[in-house]
């Protein structure tokens, strides 16, 4: 059997605005109607396939495992880090969690690429069973159609061959080349790009460890040995797991391992990591013009327009070669040929404490989510959207009172004693200091006005004392 490990963490900076740490890139719809995750875990099922095994971390769990189910994945495991650790220790803890069956072979592959031919991805998965089976450990790489300096490459002794995908020795990993480099790459037909795939027996990558990076085993091994289960999630033992190194996988075994092989991959693979990448994927019209949502191009050329804000209306007038993307609080313009330095402006918003740099405008969390719509000294209005069934924890707040107004939907509503249904066009007022609740008890989702007055309106703003997701009573993120 194929158990499919699906990496899930990420800073989500080289994508900004859309991809920010509150909610990276590959949980936003970049290329279709789902995201990039969805898609990773819809591309990995099918006879012979088990549940994949997803590793991330403790901020995106309930994202997470919303999104398994909107993708139909059957009884995942979702491993939580309790610090990132790179993909060394990421696939490590996965192939430990599945020492029992030691000729199971693992998928690992990111969760934020995108793959436009599925059939031929499948033929090469279907290659790399056959040989994983043999014993190897498999990595995969794309066939380059483009000099590209912004991918690692994998070089081959012979050139590549794509008319049926088979494994081949790897030559050796080259690091992100210069431009004249690129060319001869590219030129060579003997280098691929490291797509990040790998394919492995649980036997082979746990000796491959054992010989090349035993120092990862004993942390990593007794994080296993201590992880506990929290509602549907695997929560890996957080002391141990802080030793681990912060390690890739490629530095830690894959380079050093003298019997690598490759398969090579033609499917319409992008990581999708720039805004020039996302152009490059896109629907371009006759003029190389990509747009997204409210957008209007005149007289433009090789440029990407992308509104993400309903109320934004995005409109380009004799642009050439650029990257525009609007928000409802954030807007990136830039050269495509400067695309790559986004997140070198991730970094100088930060230093400023811009929330923009890492906050995304809708707060995600296992109910639904919110998003502010207005904020001043001692107001905040919020619209709030709970999912069918879903439910807030029961709470109340020591500095600030609230009003709800249901737009669409019925809410049930606990305000100390009291318990009723509040429909449509209808409000209830929560009272400072109120021992209260928000339920939704329907089959569609439950949409609310929340307006906020007080001296605070901060999250932290908060006493929890009960919540059916189990998270921390003074939690930030306890609504």
């Amino acid at each position: 059997m194929i158990y499919p490990v699906i990496l899930a963490g990420g800073s989500g900076t080289r994508l900004w605005p859309l991809s920010r740490k509150s909610y990276p890139k590959q949980f936003a719809q970049l290329n279709g109607d789902t995201s990039l995750f969805e898609q990773t875990v819809k591309r990995v099922q099918g006879p012979g396939i088990e549940a994949p095994i997803v590793v991330t971390n403790t901020d995106y769990r309930f994202i997470v495992a919303e999104q398994l189910q909107a993708a139909g994945a059957d009884t995942p495991t979702i491993m939580i880090e309790p610090a990132a650790r790179n993909t060394a220790p990421a696939i490590l803890a996965a192939a430990l969690s599945l020492q029992d069956q030691p000729n199971a072979i693992m998928l690992v592959m990111p969760s934020d690429h995108a793959i436009a031919d599925e059939a031929a991805f499948n033929q090469a998965v279907r290659a790399g069973e056959q040989a994983a089976q043999a014993g190897k450990l498999i990595t995969f790489g794309v066939t380059p159609d483009r000099a590209e300096t912004g991918y690692g490459y994998l070089e081959l002794f012979d050139p590549i061959t794509i008319t049926v995908p088979f494994a081949q020795p790897l030559k050796g990993f080259v690091e992100k080349p210069n431009q004249d480099l690129a060319d001869e790459f590219l030129a060579s037909n003997r280098h691929l790009w490291n797509a990040g795939i790998f394919m492995f027996r649980v036997a082979e990558i746990l000796e491959a460890f054992e010989v090349l990076c035993p120092r990862l085993m004993m942390p990593v091994r007794r994080a296993i040995e201590g992880a506990r289960h929290d509602l549907d999630f695997y929560r890996l033992d957080e002391t141990p797991y802080k030793k681990a190194e912060d390690i890739s996988i490629d530095y830690a075994v894959m380079e050093a391992c003298e019997t690598l092989s490759v398969i090579p991959l033609n499917c319409g693979w992008s990581d999708l990591g720039s805004w020039a990448s996302v152009w490059q994927t896109g629907d371009a019209d006759e003029n190389g013009v990509v747009e997204h949502g409210n957008t209007t191009a005149i007289e433009c050329e090789n440029t990407l327009l992308r509104s993400e804000a309903d109320g934004v209306q995005l409109v380009g007038i004799g642009l050439n070669n650029i990257t525009a993307i609007a928000m409802g609080d954030a807007v990136l313009v830039a050269d495509m040929s400067k695309s790559e330095n986004v997140k070198t402006a991730v970094k100088m918003l930060k230093a400023e404490k811009v929330k923009q740099a890492e906050q995304f405008p809708k707060d995600h969390r296992p109910w639904g989510y919110f998003e502010t719509l207005s904020l001043g000294e001692r107001f905040q209005v919020k619209q709030i959207v709970v999912h069918p069934g879903a439910a807030l924890s029961l709470q109340s707040h020591v500095h600030r009172s609230e009003h709800w107004i249901v737009v669409a939907g019925s809410a049930n509503v606990t305000v100390d004693e009291d318990v009723k249904l509040v429909s449509e066009n209808q409000s209830v007022y929560i009272p400072l200091g109120a021992i209260h609740r928000l339920e939704n008890p329907g089959k569609v989702p439950l949409h609310l006005i929340e307006v906020q007055t007080g001296a605070y309106l901060g999250e932290d703003d908060i006493v929890r004392y009960e919540d059916i997701y189990a998270r921390d009573r003074t939690d930030d993120k306890a609504a």
